[in-house]
């Protein structure tokens, strides 16, 4: 196994490929080391190279995480799917959402979150039956009716391209979602300024990075 010190710096090699490739600035991307499946020995590592982004997909990983690293200057994200039952567990200790895709669960984060959550919403850009998300013809009416939520703050779109996929393929879901993204910006609404766009895992995230992408989720790239 190889040590996250080397793969992190695979990692930057990549990312510093892709960007240099869509003239764009290291700056314009967050990483996010996604320790979801590893010990905090493990994610402690990821932070001595500087990664201070991490994600977390289960309530009591995100609890344990928080009290073995507690580390103050960090910043959590929550990804995928995220029960209504279980936003109390979660709401008041992370900075980033990324998997918002229906009113019933803005209503909770609405009446569980003590201040402003910036959220991503999920959108399933390429329609598979597996995949959580907002559609893409659905997105602008979901966008309008988060108005009322006033500790919901839209910062982006997030979107999970089809596994095992080829490049054009994921490409074009990259694209759209950008479009998309674009288009919900153009609107200037205050409590959707909708400026980010998180996409881009550990198989795909140098193409997310070519198309735009501004936050991306890597897990086993790190870790593996």
């Amino acid at each position: 196994m190889s040590s996250v010190k080397e793969n992190s710096r695979k990692i930057e090699q990549m990312l510093n490929l892709s960007l240099e490739k869509s003239n764009r600035k290291r700056s314009d991307v967050q990483v996010i080391a996604v320790t979801k499946s590893v010990s905090s020995e493990q994610a402690l590592a990821a932070i001595e190279e500087g990664y201070d982004h991490l994600a977390e997909n289960r309530p009591e990983g995100l609890d344990l995480k928080q009290k073995e690293l507690n580390d103050q200057r960090l910043v959590w994200h929550f990804i995928g799917n995220l029960q209504t039952r279980k936003v109390k567990k979660v709401i008041n200790k992370i900075d980033y959402f990324h998997a918002l895709d229906r009113l019933s669960l803005a209503e909770e984060i609405e009446k569980r979150a003590e201040k402003s959550v910036s959220c991503f919403v999920q959108v399933n850009v390429t329609g598979e039956e597996t995949k959580s998300g907002i559609s893409p013809n659905q997105l602008d009416d979901f966008i309008k009716s988060l108005s009322q939520y006033s500790k919901i703050k839209v910062v982006g779109l997030m979107t999970i391209a089809p596994l095992n996929a080829s490049e054009t393929v994921i490409r074009s879901a990259f694209v759209v979602l950008r479009k998309l993204q674009e288009s919900i910006k153009d609107k200037a609404l205050p409590y959707a300024p909708c400026t980010e766009l998180s996409m881009g895992m550990s198989k795909d995230y140098t193409i997310a990075v070519e198309e735009g992408a501004t936050f991306v989720r890597i897990g086993t790239s790190f870790f593996e």
